[in-house]
């Protein structure tokens, strides 16, 4: 029988999902598994749907259908049944998964057996899910094998890698990178990680591009290699070092979700091995660089938040303190700019911990992620652990502008509400945290939280005297910020004490800072609202925004902030600065050419 002849009858119902994942696998020349894994025997249907059906109706037609067979010790009997209830829900397969992980069981002895039944004979993927969704509380090491063939089926990978995950996190992290990696730059690692050769990992790990699209899944990387082991494996191995910080400080970064660095269970083996070899002999600057990110996370960051050992973490700043400097004629101007402004901040106000029963400490700290991006946090220590992190999933602190600038955190005679970090993808959609700040007699009170993940965080009451002190230092202190986004911190100053400079030319500031990519380009993003009040169809003013770019051309921010400012004061920014978005039918009537990119047609 030819091998299409094969996969046509290896799409009957009566072979199970895993015998066909094994199959397909076994045919296919070298092993490869398709980055969205392998389509089910009869193809990939869309998966079912009732539209009326709402999330509490299907908690309870799933609990209603599910609990009593999962109780029955005769796993054929149950598995059989499950089949067919299931089949008669019409459920998403993604909420018939998470409506059965929570599942109250009687019997779990009798639902793992049923769970495993399901997984290894089941025919069709509703059912198949119900198992690996029950897997991923009851899933043992034997389960591993099943859990990693089904993965390799469309639809089926990510229920498999949170199966996977409390298991087997090496198995788990090959199953994302498989499936998520769309620029293909893991492919060679994933391949070498399939064979099995420590060797070729290695090299494959080495040569991993330094690109943010690979750096998105740092942690499933670090899994997925065996980075932990490799480190110990091959003590000094530069390439291998510089790897292992980039990964760890990517792992830092909290763009949009829990950082990464606290579900990486080797992270403090895998620091101590980068601390102790990475900075011997004298580091090249990229080396060096990557070390005062290193410091930065376990000082500010998240990282700063593992279950240290008592004295480790400390131990590892004090050794990366006396890290010899990698800098020199031949480091780029950016990154010596970048090291110089920040190699000081991890060390410099590092102090005692607070006295028992007193007043906690707090500080504040400003950090430009590198010296290509543009994004730049205010991180809030506690006591030295940063605050931040522990309260908000979705994204860092707010930019300095924000929470520092115009007494953004100051403690005035009435409570006021500060939003302290918002999601990545904006407020509206995630979320964001808040806390009151009021002055109660000789304190500071930070209290009446919104938006924190888990339990609502403590009060949190301040020496007034030393929260003053913090607040006027950080209000003061600039060392942090680079020519192009003192620009644009002098120019948005100079506009809020002149507001009439945009009030003439019926424009607003809607946003000045640097542009992301290019961190030395000041960005002034202007609005004009439409005069008579037009509205689009949904009810929202017609608006046109306008973007003026100022690359750095070296000279002090102070004269080029002075002539952008003199620049509005004598010419409406409408005719020289470019129309980004906003309306075609108002830039229609302003002589703008709605076919303009950004433009609504």
């Amino acid at each position: 029988m030819s091998a299409r002849d094969e996969r046509q009858s290896l799409s009957s119902r009566t072979t199970s999902l895993y015998d066909y994942a094994l199959f397909r696998h076994g045919i296919e020349p070298q092993d490869r598994i398709p980055r969205r894994g392998y389509p089910l025997p009869d193809g990939t249907p869309p998966e079912p749907g009732r539209k009326d059906l709402t999330w509490e109706q299907a908690r309870a037609d799933v609990t209603s259908a599910l609990t009593p067979l999962l109780a029955d010790p005769d796993p054929v009997r149950a598995a059989e049944a499950v089949h067919r209830r299931v089949s008669a829900l019409e459920m998403p397969h993604r909420t018939l998964r998470a409506l059965t992980t929570p599942l109250t069981l009687t019997d779990e002895d009798a639902a793992r057996r049923t769970a495993r039944r399901l997984t290894r004979t089941g025919t069709e993927a509703a059912a198949v899910s119900v198992g690996i969704a029950l897997l991923v509380r009851l899933g043992e090491p034997e389960d591993v094998p099943c859990l990693q063939a089904l993965g390799m089926l469309r639809g089926l990978q990510s229920a498999a890698t949170a199966a996977l995950d409390p298991l087997d996190r090496q198995a788990a992290a090959l199953l994302v990178l498989r499936g998520q990696d769309r620029s293909e730059q893991l492919a060679p690692l994933t391949a070498a990680i399939a064979t099995g050769d420590a060797e070729a990992v290695r090299s494959a790990l080495v040569a991993l591009p330094d690109d943010p699209r690979a750096m998105l899944f740092a942690r499933r990387i670090a899994e997925a290699a065996d980075l932990d082991a490799l480190l110990r494996a091959h003590p000094g191995d530069t390439g291998l070092l510089a790897v292992a910080g980039r990964l760890l400080h990517r792992m830092c970064r909290q763009p949009d979700h829990r950082s990464d660095i606290l579900d990486y269970l080797p992270a403090k083996a895998v620091y101590t091995h980068f601390v102790g070899q990475a900075g011997l002999p004298t580091p090249t600057p990229e080396l060096h660089a990557l070390l005062v990110s290193t410091a930065l996370d376990l000082h500010s960051g998240p990282s700063a938040l593992l279950d240290w050992d008592p004295g480790l973490r400390e131990a590892l700043l004090d050794a990366l303190e006396r890290t010899p400097s990698g800098g020199g004629e031949e480091t780029a101007p950016r990154l010596a700019d970048w090291i110089r402004r920040h190699e000081p901040l991890p060390f410099a106000r590092r102090t005692a911990g607070a006295v028992p029963g007193g007043p906690p400490r707090w500080e504040l700290a400003v950090v430009q992620s590198d010296a290509e991006s543009s994004a730049v946090e205010t991180r809030i220590l506690v006591d030295g652990l940063p605050l931040l992190p522990a309260l908000f999933d979705k994204g860092p602190g707010n930019a300095p502008e924000y929470l520092v600038d115009d007494g953004g955190l100051r403690a005035g005679p009435e409570p006021r509400e500060v939003q302290l970090a918002e999601a990545h993808c904006t407020e509206g959609c995630c979320g964001a945290l808040y806390v009151t700040i009021r002055r109660d007699g000789t304190e500071v009170v930070w209290g009446d939280w919104r938006g924190a993940v888990g339990p609502p965080p403590p009060e949190y009451r301040f020496d007034a005297a030393a929260y003053d002190a913090e607040v006027e230092r950080a209000e003061r202190d600039h060392s942090w910020c680079w020519p192009a986004r003192r620009t644009a911190r002098l120019i948005s100053a100079g506009l809020r004490e002149q507001p009439d400079l945009l009030g003439r030319w019926d424009l607003a500031p809607v946003w000045l800072s640097t542009d992301h990519r290019e961190p030395h380009t000041t960005v002034v993003r202007l609005v004009f609202t439409s005069p008579d009040g037009a509205e689009d169809p949904h009810g929202n003013p017609l608006r046109l925004y306008f973007d003026w770019r100022l690359p750095d051309d070296g000279s002090p921010p102070q004269e080029r902030a002075a002539a952008a400012l003199e620049r509005i004061a004598h010419s409406d920014p409408k005719g020289f600065a470019p129309l980004a978005r906003g309306s075609s039918k108002l830039a229609r009537s302003l002589g703008y050419s709605w076919s303009q990119p950004g433009v609504d047609p």
